[in-house]
């Protein structure tokens, strides 16, 4: 199977869409002979910040001499960066070969790709693998092994439909990752934080350190306590996470407390923004804290079934800001956008900067 072919048939199970539970999974990791408890694992779940405490950790034992494997999503400029081993992707053949020998269920996108990287880590003997959660924790597809150093970032409110609509069931769900007698550490979340302590009596708090960042990086390092190995000094910067190309901010978060991250480094400029989300946000929230930042804002509809149309994002937009018009594709909105001379910034939906990512580039 050549690569190609095997993508397509991953990607063509989008249309299962997303679906909460274990019983595939387990199923498929069954007959894989559960490589998932073969590895150490340090499992990472949370509503913002999970990518980059997940890919520091990762770097960090990397440079310690691990052979370290890190799943992340979602993915940016190639579907194989999802999966690596310090900091290399899955070749193209593996891929290939894991997706025809294990593509023939009925698990999901995201349910077949967990369990290729499982198989993959445990075949390719890693010393740790650093597992960022999809979404939630307790029903997420990478929920699977029996012992784990568990990890929860920053908690808000997010992905409502299947989570849960207050703060605390949003918790209950990312609690579910924990395991009995092995090492939790808990980003401060004091609105929620007793969850967590109902799960992990010896949790491993982190203290507020007065910024989004520094709580990350403090995060990390707790971990890296944990380990033995030695702290880092900052963070690693990801694509599409408060990413700059030339002068534009590409930033793919999507819920309030990601808008409020951004909003933090825009230094109260009026810019020209390009806008893209899914339905299922709190669209009004993310817009009420960005737009005040806004002279202008296009809106588009990122490639995504769940999107919320250009035209109706448009509609809600106007209610934060005067001067908004959609665009029919991102290429129609960048392409307006560099019009004006205070276009700065792109945000909205990592969909919507995986379109413009090489669109930016290429102007550079």
């Amino acid at each position: 199977m050549t690569y190609s072919k095997a993508l397509n048939i991953i990607l063509n199970k989008q249309s299962l869409g997303i679906k909460p539970g274990l019983e595939r999974i387990l199923s498929l990791l069954d007959t894989m002979d559960n490589p998932q408890d073969k590895i150490k694992i340090i499992h990472i779940a949370g509503t913002n910040g999970k990518g980059t405490v997940a890919a520091t950790i990762a770097n960090a034992l990397k440079n310690e001499g691990y052979k370290t494997g890190l799943f992340s999503s979602p993915w940016v400029d190639d579907y194989r960066e999802q999966i690596t081993i310090n900091n290399e992707y899955i070749s193209k053949k593996d891929f290939a070969d894991y997706t025809e020998k294990y593509c023939d269920n009925d698990c999901t996108e995201f349910e077949l790709l967990t369990a290729i990287m499982y198989k993959y880590f445990a075949d390719q003997k890693v010393d740790y693998a650093v597992i960022e959660c999809g979404m939630g924790g307790l029903g997420d597809s990478t929920n699977a092994e029996k012992k784990n150093i568990s990890v929860i970032t920053s908690v808000s409110i997010d992905h409502t439909a299947f989570l849960g609509n207050t703060l605390e069931e949003i918790a209950r769900q990312k609690s579910g990752i924990i395991r009995d007698d092995c090492p939790c550490v808990l980003y401060p979340n004091p609105k929620c934080k007793e969850v967590f302590l109902s799960k992990a009596p010896n949790l491993i708090k982190v203290s507020e350190q007065g910024s989004f960042e520094k709580n990350n990086l403090a995060t990390v390092n707790a971990v890296l306590d944990i380990l033995g190995a030695e702290n880092v000094n900052e963070t690693v910067k990801l694509p599409a996470r408060q990413e700059m190309i030339g002068n534009i901010m590409l930033d793919g978060a999507h819920n309030v407390d990601g808008a409020k991250a951004l909003a933090s480094v825009l230094n109260n400029k009026k810019v020209t923004a390009v806008i893209g989300m899914m339905r299922d946000k709190d669209i009004d929230g993310y817009l009420s804290i960005i737009a005040p930042f806004c002279d202008r804002i296009i809106t588009v509809a990122p490639n995504n079934p769940r999107a919320i149309s250009a035209e109706e994002l448009e509609n809600i937009s106007k209610k934060y800001c005067k001067k908004v018009s959609s665009a029919y594709s991102a290429a129609d909105a960048i392409n307006r956008a560099k019009e004006y001379n205070n276009f700065h910034l792109v945000c909205g939906s990592f969909y919507l900067a995986r379109e413009v990512r090489n669109l930016l580039l290429e102007t550079l």
